[in-house]
């Protein structure tokens, strides 16, 4: 990628996206800026199964600067629960806003400080867990708060599960849950809180009050966080495609994290 411009893209509508100038003309003060990042498929690689996910060489060392030149007001913003996050990213930790928007960590040394949601009904996770068994491609994750059906190693599967899942909400149609799509991923989750409260939340806390937030994610689970963006002056970038509505987009995660990196260029520490 090219020093002087990277190879992010902005649009207004369906206008044609154009290149734009370096990190710093987007993000000229970190000081006063939040970075709010998705993980799977924005800062890492999709993998074939969620265990599968690797940190890069180097990526942890450019978060770790940028929690440090925002004062803390960086987050991940991840469906996964806070638990996995750590894992994924031993032994360091980050701020970050779990399951979806239902459990937050202000400051990487803290436990979570909110809980928006309680986990999943057992009699409901058990009948939706079932759908596994309609493949051995299918792959279950249980996250406490929702429930995901991953099937790219099963893309067949595709419709019987989606056509299990309405099966199930048709028979309960009381049941407080909502179904997000995502890429070979079916995500079965409690209605009522989503990424993007999870982000006016966060929003309101320091040190994230006041800045002007920053948010890259690439799924339909992130067009939530996308929405809000405005209302806050923000900013927002998409992976892998252009959603509507965002400033721009990178081509993959390798590009979003070289933009990082970037915006450390000129770093007197």
């Amino acid at each position: 990628m090219n020093s002087e411009v990277m190879d992010i893209r902005t649009m207004e509508d369906d206008e044609t996206p154009d290149s734009v100038p370096v990190p710093q003309a987007l993000v000229p003060h970190l000081s006063e800026t939040a970075i709010l990042l998705d993980i799977d498929g924005t800062l890492l690689e999709l993998m074939p199964t969620p265990r599968e996910v690797w940190v890069p060489p180097g990526l942890s060392e450019t978060l770790n600067r940028l929690v440090e030149r925002t004062s803390g007001a960086l987050a991940l913003v991840s469906g996964r629960s806070l638990n996995d996050i750590d894992l994924i990213f031993a032994p360091d930790q980050f701020p970050a806003v779990g399951g979806h928007g239902a459990e937050m960590r202000l400051d990487a040394d803290a436990e979570a400080v909110a809980s928006h949601a309680p986990p999943m009904d057992k009699e409901l996770k058990r009948r939706l867990a079932a759908i596994a068994k309609l493949s051995p491609g299918i792959l279950l994750e249980d996250k406490g708060y929702s429930l995901a059906l991953h099937y790219r190693l099963a893309p067949h599967a595709e419709k019987a599960i989606y056509a299990a899942v309405s099966l199930i909400r048709a028979d309960l149609p009381n049941a407080p849950i909502e179904v997000l799509p995502g890429k070979f991923v079916c995500e079965i989750k409690h209605s009522g809180f989503t990424k993007a409260s999870g982000v006016r939340e966060l929003m309101t806390h320091e040190p994230f009050k006041g800045r002007r937030p920053l948010f890259i994610g690439d799924d339909v689970t992130d067009e939530t966080v996308f929405a809000i963006m405005p209302d806050m002056n923000g900013l927002a970038f998409s992976v892998g495609r252009r959603a509507r509505g965002v400033n721009g987009h990178f081509d993959s995660p390798s590009d979003v994290r070289e933009f990082l990196a970037h915006l450390l260029d000129g770093d007197p520490r």
